[in-house]
């Protein structure tokens, strides 16, 4: 249980409000940090002269780094103890957003992304432990733990009709200089209000969390090499190239030490594996969406970073009145059912987008789309969570959780990339829109894809546990999808 640094009693009712408010207050910053750029990169674009290819870069400088370092800010709240991992965290991601908001050049910015992606990775994993450890009985731990769902589920939302607002009465540069004073608050209160947590003994795994990290960027970086120089260039073979050595060196390491980043067993399991696949997948599309429409809103419709941050309000509400809904259904039809059906929506709203050109008007062919693509990242995000979580034993839960996370992180941003990579390809230079329907259309094939590999590879929870009940003793365990 936590106590305050100065003394040695409980802290009172409003003492823990206060730290709650704290901890939930940096959580939404980490979580809007992605996305509050998106509405600004039209601006960055051309304040910082980036190629359409590499102003992906200021998405996924941040999303690979911290989804890339996550286990390993895990392990080292640990070992080094929650509070001062967050500190840390906070200090660095504030240190960067500076220098991002300061940055001169389009390298300036894309290393301060890389160092608040850092930042994330330290902090992130340390907020969820202390708001347990600030609770003081488990009506407290459960009001916070959906405190903490609420922030982090409305984090992206915020962050781009925050970023739309900054960046029309201020300067792009404010979406990022707004996380100093509010991270510098967090900072001085933080050590005032909770308790170090007891350190732990562990063995860093830094050659696990290196190779992911450089595997997940080459993989990123051979993606915008081949829009910018082909497909055959010696720099997108390369990268490729590295991609695959590092992944391969990364699961030979997770193999061999004494303590990995990710327990191997947790990807044995098919319909896991699957429900990880089906996620990372939709999220990489579902970025790749918010990272073109936002630029289709302000070439094309001409709006300004303000309405197009608006815009996405109605992506906003249906995800938040479905979501009410989904825990239901999942008990009804079960996860399989649900993200087959939402990868299909998805799919339908990416068909949609497709015929986007620049005589369209927001309603109906921007609203219509996004409202059925609203409906499928709904009925996809909390099924494949439960997919992916159920059935891990409680020592391999924070794992799993952190396994989550980075699929979500790094699936992101292989998807901004990828498609990004094809809307290059089709693009007429001067003519936006004439690459939207290889982009769109692309992502339409990989959201069915996902369909497919539901249906065939994620088990319903019950369906799991009656093949385990029914197996017999000299069966082996099934851990492949089933065709």
């Amino acid at each position: 249980m936590a106590s305050s640094t100065d003394g040695g009693s409980a802290p009172t009712s409003a003492r823990r409000a206060l730290t709650l408010l704290i901890i939930l207050a940096a959580q939404l910053m980490l979580c809007m940090d992605l996305l509050i750029v998106v509405v600004a990169l039209p601006r960055i674009e051309q304040d910082l002269s980036f190629t359409p290819a590499a102003l992906t870069w200021v998405l996924n400088a941040f999303g690979l780094a911290f989804g890339g370092l996550l286990l390993l800010g895990g392990r080292l709240g640990d070992m080094v103890g929650q509070v001062r991992a967050f500190r840390i965290g906070i200090v660095i991601f504030i240190a960067a957003s500076l220098l991002g908001g300061l940055a001169q050049t389009a390298a300036i910015l894309v290393i301060a992304r890389v160092l608040q992606g850092l930042g994330a990775a330290l902090a992130g994993p340390s907020v969820l432990a202390l708001v347990m450890v600030t609770a003081r009985d488990a009506d407290e731990r459960a009001r916070g733990l959906s405190l903490f769902i609420a922030v982090s589920s409305v984090g992206a939302s915020a962050g781009l009709i925050l970023g739309g607002v900054l960046t029309e009465f201020l300067s792009w540069r404010w979406s990022l200089l707004i996380n100093v004073p509010i991270g510098a608050v967090v900072v001085m209160a933080i050590g005032k209000l909770v308790a170090e947590t007891h350190p732990k003994q562990a063995r860093l795994d830094v050659g696990g969390a290196l190779t992911a990290t450089l595997g997940s960027v080459a993989l990123v970086y051979g993606f915008i090499s081949a829009a910018d120089h082909g497909w055959t260039s010696p720099g997108t073979i390369g990268s490729f190239v590295i991609a695959a050595a590092m992944i391969v060196t990364f699961f030979r390491i997770e193999r061999t030490h004494a303590e990995p980043l990710l327990d191997l067993e947790l990807v044995r399991n098919g319909s896991r594996l699957g429900g990880l696949a089906v996620m990372a997948l939709i999220v990489g599309v579902h970025f790749a969406v918010l990272f073109m429409l936002v630029q289709y809103l302000q070439r094309e419709l001409h709006y300004t970073p303000l309405v197009a941050g608006l815009a996405y309000l109605p992506l906003t509400m249906t995800v938040f009145v479905i979501s009410h809904f989904v825990p239901k259904m999942l008990g009804r039809f079960g996860p399989r059912s649900l993200l087959v059906t939402g990868s299909i929506l998805v799919a339908a709203s990416l068909i949609g987008f497709a015929f986007l050109g620049p005589d369209n008007a927001f309603f109906p062919s921007v609203f219509v789309p996004l409202l059925v693509h609203a409906a499928g990242i709904a009925l996809v995000f909390a099924p494949g969570t439960v997919a992916i979580m159920h059935g891990v034993p409680d020592k391999h839960a924070g794992s799993a959780s952190g396994l989550l996370q980075m699929d979500q992180q790094i699936g992101g941003a292989l998807g901004i990339a990828a498609i990004a990579s094809i809307y290059s390809f089709a693009v007429v230079p001067g003519e936006y829109t004439s690459g939207l329907p290889a982009a769109f259309g692309s992502g339409a094939a990989i959201a069915l894809i996902s369909a497919l590999i539901a249906w065939f590879c994620v088990r319903n929870p019950n369906d799991t546990d009656r093949a385990v009940h029914d197996r017999k003793p000299d069966e082996p365990r099934v851990t492949e999808c089933a065709g």
